[in-house]
């Protein structure tokens, strides 16, 4: 995440190449309101304006996830932050899915595949009528439902300034990285989601972006301290990729190659520190404040029925269903075969620059 103009899409961008040149899965998912990840990546105007939106797809998209979860009565009590329980479908990054088929559409990065999924942009239907987070609800709805491994990666590039603070989207990723100019402005974006996620364990890097000399890596170093992973200054092979006249990844300057890859590791390190029941009480604080303050009202039901006190979601090889019911978790019978998928080998997390 960033500022407006930071450069967080063409980093993100950057990223998402870097970790398929390494062969690593990538979903992913453009979550920013103006809709420019899909052109980063290189698809024509007409090809990124014709990727499926994801709001357009939120029945399916309920309906798959609920799966056998005797905890939702219906689709139509899922809220965006509606938790998995005994009986849901989880999200895998690997496999294939009604979920993906709809709304993912893959990428050949100089030949290495990627999944990319969009939230589609502001129709006219919701001008004056709706707010952008209304869009991205299907995007923290399916994060509330992906389980991940090590060496599997989803990216997710977000809306500029706090406005991911406008849902609890902002917990459900292993590394933030914040990418941040050397001006005061570049600084006051940082600090505002600092203070922001203080109480919730955000691990947050920062990016320092449009880095000209070594007065503007002092800057940052004094104003973001250990925050602050790597700088990335100007790019002849961004600029040609911004004309549309990309060349081969390989290319890319070195020390921009570097500056990636140290991303990757922060990302990869934070595997380590991952703690699925943090995840999961996250999950359901947001849950029953959403619920609380409008989602019963819109569903007509009581959606703090709706959380598995007994349900953990996390990565468990040696168990078939990747979460965690309790002793008192209802015994489904006969459940659905898709709620019961094995675990693929497990690969790496999702870390999601925002």
């Amino acid at each position: 995440m960033g500022k407006g103009g930071s450069g967080k899409t063409t980093l993100s961008s950057l990223f998402i190449r870097h970790l398929a040149a390494n062969e690593a899965p990538v979903v992913a998912v453009d979550a920013d309101i103006n809709q420019h990840l899909g052109a980063a990546l290189g698809l024509a105007e007409e090809e990124a304006a014709a990727l499926p939106a994801l709001g357009a797809h939120l029945p399916l998209i309920k309906e798959y996830l609920r799966g056998a979860n005797p905890r939702i009565a219906s689709a139509d009590t899922m809220i965006k932050t509606t938790p998995p329980g005994a009986g849901s479908r989880l999200l895998r990054v690997t496999e294939d899915n009604p979920v993906y088929e709809a709304c993912a559409r893959t990428l050949l990065l100089d030949g290495e595949p990627v999944r990319l999924m969009a939230t589609g942009p502001f129709t006219e239907s919701d001008l004056g009528v709706a707010c952008y987070h209304s869009k991205v609800g299907a995007v923290e709805l399916c994060l509330n439902h992906l389980v991940d491994g090590p060496d599997e990666y989803v990216v997710v590039d977000m809306t500029a300034g706090s406005d991911s603070f406008a849902s609890g989207m902002f917990t459900r990723f292993d590394m933030t990285f914040l990418v941040a100019e050397p001006t005061r402005k570049g600084i006051s974006v940082y600090r505002q989601y600092k203070e922001y996620a203080r109480d919730f364990g955000i691990a947050l890097k920062v990016i320092g972006n449009k880095v000209q000399g070594t007065d503007d890596i002092e800057f940052l170093q004094d104003e973001v301290g250990e925050d602050l992973l790597v700088t990335v200054g100007h790019s002849d092979w961004v600029r040609a990729m911004e004309k549309g006249r990309p060349a081969a990844f390989e290319l890319l300057e070195a020390s921009n190659r570097l500056a990636l890859q140290a991303l990757q590791d922060a990302a990869d390190d934070s595997y380590a520190d991952r703690d699925w029941e943090r995840y999961t009480a996250q999950m359901v604080h947001f849950h029953l404040r959403n619920a609380e303050s409008w989602g019963n009202a819109k569903t007509g039901a009581d959606l703090a029925a709706q959380v598995d006190p007994d349900f953990v979601l996390r990565e468990s090889p040696d168990s078939p269903d990747l979460g965690s019911p309790g002793p008192d978790s209802p015994d489904l019978e006969s459940p659905d075969p898709e709620c019961l998928t094995p675990l693929p080998t497990p690969l790496r997390p999702a870390p999601q620059p925002a």
